[in-house]
Formats: C-alpha cells, sequence, structure tokens
C-alpha cells in the first residue's frame, strides 16, 4: 500500500497479527539520562505520549527538556499486537512512531511538553513528516486521563491560530486517549538512536511558529494540569 500509492491505515482486516511476547529485549536504562526505560516509575511522575514523525529525532527533544525523567520510543495507535520495525514500516500494522516521556510535573508542566511537541514538527502533513511518507509519521498526542485530553485540545485550537496566522494548513494530528492504544518498545537500536549515532539522520523540523508561553498565555492557564514554575 506505500509503492507509488497515498498511504492509507490498514482495515481490521488488513493489519497484521502480531504476537502475544515481544520478539526483542528492550535496553533497561537510558544512555543519556541514566534512568530507567520500563516502569514502573517513581511515584509522582507522569507520563505522556506523542507522535512527530520518526521517532530518532523526536526522542531528543524530549530528553533535552528539563524535568523529563525518561523517554522511550516505540509503536503506538495501530492494530498489530508487539510489532517490529518492519512491520511498522510496511503499513499495515496502523502504528505511528511515537516517544513516551516521562516526566516530573513539579519541573515541567505536560503544557510545556505539548509546546516542545507542537514545534518541533509540521502537524498539517497528515501521513507524513517532511520527506517521511507513511501511516507510522503521522502526528498524534495520545493522552493519559481527561486533564491531558483538555490540555492536548487547547493548546491544539491555540496553535492552530499561529498556523494559520502564517499561512499553514489545517492541524491532522490525531488526539486519541492511551487507553486501549498500547505502546509497544521499539528495539534496542532505535532507544536513544542520535545518542549512540550522533550524525544519524534526523527528520525533524518545525514550520518555525511559535507558541507562546503557556506560563503567559490563555491557553496555557486553561490547561487542567497547571504550570510548573520553571523558567521557559
Amino acid at each position: 500500500m506505500l509503492f507509488g500509492r497515498t498511504p492509507v491505515l490498514p482495515t481490521p482486516e488488513e493489519a497484521l497479527r502480531g504476537r502475544p511476547e515481544p520478539s526483542f529485549t528492550v535496553p533497561a536504562r537510558h544512555t543519556v539520562l541514566g534512568n530507567p526505560l520500563l516502569g514502573p516509575y517513581p511515584e509522582g511522575l507522569e507520563t505522556a505520549d506523542f507522535g512527530l514523525g520518526c521517532f530518532w529525532g523526536a526522542e531528543r527533544k524530549f530528553w533535552q527538556t528539563p524535568g523529563v525523567w525518561t523517554t522511550l520510543v516505540g509503536y503506538q495507535g495501530g492494530r498489530t499486537e508487539n510489532p517490529t520495525y518492519d512491520e511498522v514500516c510496511s503499513g499495515l500494522t496502523g502504528h505511528t512512531e511515537a516517544v513516551r516521556v516521562v516526566f516530573d510535573p513539579t519541573v515541567v508542566s505536560y503544557a510545556q511538553l505539548l509546546k516542545v511537541f507542537w514545534e518541533s514538527h509540521n502537524p498539517t502533513q497528515g501521513f507524513r513528516q517532511g520527506n517521511d511518507v507513511g501511516t507510522q509519521y503521522r502526528s498524534a498526542i495520545h493522552t493519559h486521563g481527561p486533564d491531558q485530553a483538555v490540555a492536548a485540545e487547547v493548546s491544539r485550537d491555540a496553535y492552530q491560530q499561529v498556523l494559520t496566522a502564517a499561512g499553514h494548513r489545517t492541524i491532522t494530528t490525531e488526539l486519541l486517549p492511551a487507553e486501549d492504544r498500547p505502546f509497544y518498545p521499539a528495539e534496542a537500536y532505535h532507544q536513544q538512536y542520535l545518542d549512540k549515532n550522533p550524525d544519524g539522520y534526523c527528520g525533524i523540523g518545525g514550520t518555525g511558529a511559535t507558541l507562546e508561553s503557556p506560563s503567559e498565555t490563555n491557553w496555557g492557564r486553561a490547561c487542567p494540569t497547571g504550570i510548573a514554575p520553571v523558567q521557559e
């Protein structure tokens, strides 16, 4: 479905079946932050899931953000259980490449992570991000709980105003609950890829449109997750 055709999500009948257990192991710790990749995580930390194109560059954006405790890349929002990278790239699993961000809300708020998300990619491109084309590159926010859902919607509407004023198109980002959309960690070589390969490929690039600081604007104050008292 990806050779010379517009990418489309697979139907339940078309989707690969997958497997009940992963076919590979995930490293124990983050190569930059030093903290465990997989939960359970320390009490008080929160989780956010974002898809913004190739997850190599996307993950780096978040591990460089103060207050982020750990990050890991994986596959989310599809139909295939425990997929592999090759399966996801076939377009037959329905997943998007995603970054799981585990953060300390007393240091960085979810609203501030949303600002990083929106500004780090072009959320108007549908099933692509720059030169990367396929359903696995679509923009997505998978929310954990109603507060994140409201914050994501408020920030989307605020950023749409900025994009429209700058002449950009309509946001195509999926805003869906993480519940019933499992996050499947990716293979070991994908985790912190750009730390292991500093000159490796990074297809992440924003529109240049800036979303104002959430601590200083109505959209930020409208986010029920609050604003952490950190310097922007």
